[in-house]
């Protein structure tokens, strides 16, 4: 079977404009940062269909591990929730059930955007239960020692490796693409084949990109919202400075 690599894009906040770039530019996925991104509640309800009128999957990395940011981004429609700061397996057991209708899990039933404003049957609560994925994050030294019972969890769709919190709290300071944090990424990797489940990896930078095409990553998210827009700003820049200063620049 052709092994099929989705390439997504991380957002910051709610620019209709930029949803429409990375769209237009082919991008399969978008990860929605609500962590430490600038969205609120109003903005993410009208996002959200955007995103996915335009082709887009929709992954939802939530405020905290806590049901009510999990049902929120479920009830506006996301295809997904990437859930920070998971503590090890029983943490990931009762945080994880909240994304799964019983008897799965214990998500609360709400009418609306998901039911298409009508109501719901057995195979509609069978379908999200299919179809909504539930990605823990592993940024946790707790997570990762868990990280084969985690990954088997029912509740569990797949796993979003967080390279940067992962490698802070091992005590390795900041995350430099080393040999120890690449173990550490294919100790999940690991896991997450074991259980015929896929995993994400943010990959900024070449080397991490590399790894992600060698270990036939599932998903990569190849840039952020913030990072594009500077690096775009910079070349327009850096272009300017050259021409001014006489110094010839590629046509």
């Amino acid at each position: 079977m052709t092994h099929t690599l989705k390439q997504g894009a991380w957002l910051s906040d709610g620019s209709s404009a930029i949803g429409e770039i990375v769209a237009g530019l082919g991008y399969d996925f978008v990860v929605l940062d609500i962590e430490h991104g600038s969205f609120d509640l109003a903005t993410l309800e009208r996002f959200i269909p955007l995103l996915k009128g335009l082709g887009l999957e929709v992954l939802s990395k939530v405020l905290v591990p806590e049901r009510g940011a999990i049902q929120q981004a479920l009830d506006f429609g996301s295809d997904g929730v990437i859930i920070p700061h998971i503590e090890g397996l029983e943490h990931a057991k009762r945080i994880t059930d909240f994304a799964k209708f019983p008897p799965l899990g214990s998500r609360s039933l709400a009418g609306g955007r998901t039911m298409s404003y009508r109501g719901y049957s057995d195979e509609w609560i069978a379908a999200q239960d299919r179809d909504i994925k539930v990605f823990p994050m592993v940024e946790d030294p707790r997570a990762l020692r868990d990280i084969d019972e985690i990954a088997a969890l029912p509740t569990v769709d797949g796993i979003f490796i967080g390279p940067g919190d992962l490698a802070a709290m091992s005590g390795r300071g900041a995350y430099r693409q080393t040999e120890a944090d690449f173990d550490d990424f294919r100790k999940v990797i690991a896991a997450a084949r074991a259980n015929g489940k896929p995993w994400v990896l943010p990959a900024w930078t070449t080397v991490e990109k590399e790894f992600a095409i060698a270990e036939n990553a599932d998903y990569v998210l190849l840039t952020m919202q913030h990072a594009a827009i500077s690096e775009g700003y910079g070349n327009a820049r850096d272009l300017m400075d050259r021409l001014l200063a006489g110094a010839s620049v590629p046509a």
